[in-house]
């Protein structure tokens, strides 16, 4: 449904009535049903998962799941302007929440074949089966050509071995996107992925890795002791793997790292301005000083900019590129900036914005991951140089 358009490859980002309201019964959702459980997230580190089921229904009952997956699947059909705008809205709620209620389902389960696609990607659209990412391992993070997972080909199937870290939401997800390497002679260019079922012989559970944030999402390691494969289980061509990778979680980094990290930034501001109105030192509010002006202009700065660079980036998928370059520079300034905003609005809630009685303070320790996962900054930042050095300065020009 689309309802956010660029016309003649002009940027133009007009919201219609229809997205309107869309957002309206988002952020209803959000500040009358989810933002009331937080609390007990955080104290007790789970979601029930009767609560749970209840999040998730309610959420189908709305229109909110797997909005980016295309109508004929089941999905909202949003484009990835679209999808960025409203996972700024998801963002105003807990990690956990916001996998529960809005499941926007991996893109690279596009690439599943017919009978792929019986199997995993309509019953995950549904909400019926769950997804996690399991690329990451103990030597292979930021450098994914790294891993030493292995495939190992088995009459017409594969046998898995290795080990993976960091998976998140893996106690909830049951099944994963696996990548492994399935020809050693290849380099790069010899790694695959694969779905793996967690319920296969072979597949175990390790630690749940605790956090500083994220309460209640899982962060498990996952072992593969020659894990038999069906051929079926191989997830688009051979070998090209890291290519799927770097094409198809560019647009999963824009939405989940640069439009929440913009989303996240809008909470953590709203709770700081109304604090300045409110908090009065030496007979007036503490909005009418100077300094505290300043953190509030410059917070605005950062989410106003960060919010144009995730929508531009956004914008050029639409128009059928990669965007690799601006998804780098959206993810780098829009992880960074929350990390600025938050910052600020603890410093203006002074001493309760370091009590857990806030939801200042947990905002803090959960943007820290923010420049670290889905790429560090200083990998993304690699990534955009190179682009430049390779297309030169045209590649910030307005028609790039």
């Amino acid at each position: 449904m689309p309802v956010v358009t660029s016309r003649n490859a002009k940027l133009d980002f007009t919201l219609s009535e229809q997205m309107r309201q869309l957002f309206e019964t988002v952020e209803r959702f959000i500040a009358n049903e989810l933002q009331p459980l937080e609390e007990d997230i955080e104290r007790t580190g789970v979601l029930d998962p009767q609560l749970a089921r209840q999040v998730f229904e309610r959420s189908r009952a709305l229109g909110l799941y797997a909005v980016n997956m295309p109508e004929s699947l089941g999905g909202g059909g949003l484009s990835a302007v679209e999808t960025c705008l409203l996972e700024e809205k998801f963002a105003a709620t807990s990690d956990i929440l916001i996998r529960r209620a809005f499941g926007n389902v991996y893109e690279a389960l596009l690439l599943c074949d017919a009978e792929q696609s019986l199997r995993w990607l309509e019953p995950t659209v549904r909400g019926e089966r769950t997804c996690s990412i399991a690329i990451t391992e103990p030597g292979a993070g930021s450098d994914a050509a790294s891993i030493r997972t292995r495939a190992a080909p088995d009459g017409d199937g594969w046998r898995l071995t290795g080990s993976k870290h960091f998976i998140s939401d893996g106690l909830f997800s049951d099944y994963f996107i696996v990548s492994a390497v399935s020809d050693p002679g290849a380099g790069a260019r010899g790694i695959s992925l694969f779905l793996v079922d967690k319920s296969l012989p072979g597949v175990s559970v390790g630690r749940d890795q605790p956090m500083m944030g994220l309460r209640g999402t899982s962060h498990i390691e996952l072992n593969f002791d020659a894990v038999p494969l069906e051929a079926m289980c191989l997830l688009g061509e051979a070998g090209r793997g890291l290519r799927i990778i770097l094409q198809t979680l560019g647009r999963v980094r824009l939405a989940h790292i640069g439009a929440r990290a913009v989303g996240k930034s809008m909470r953590a501001f709203e709770l700081m301005l109304a604090y300045a109105r409110q908090r009065e030192q030496f007979g007036q509010p503490i909005g009418e000083f100077q300094l505290v002006q300043q953190m509030l202009a410059d917070s605005a700065l950062d989410i106003e900019t960060a919010r144009l660079l995730v929508l531009k980036a956004a914008w050029l998928l639409d128009q059928g590129g990669e965007a690799r370059e601006h998804i780098a520079m959206a993810k780098v300034y829009a992880a960074e900036a929350l990390g600025r905003v938050v910052d600020r609005c603890v410093q203006v809630h002074g001493g309760l914005g370091y009590c857990k009685d806030l939801a200042v303070e947990r905002l803090y320790r959960d943007a820290r991951i923010f420049r670290i996962y889905d790429g560090t900054s200083e990998i993304h930042r690699l990534a955009i140089a190179r682009g430049l050095l390779k297309n030169g300065a045209q590649m910030l020009s307005p028609g790039h």
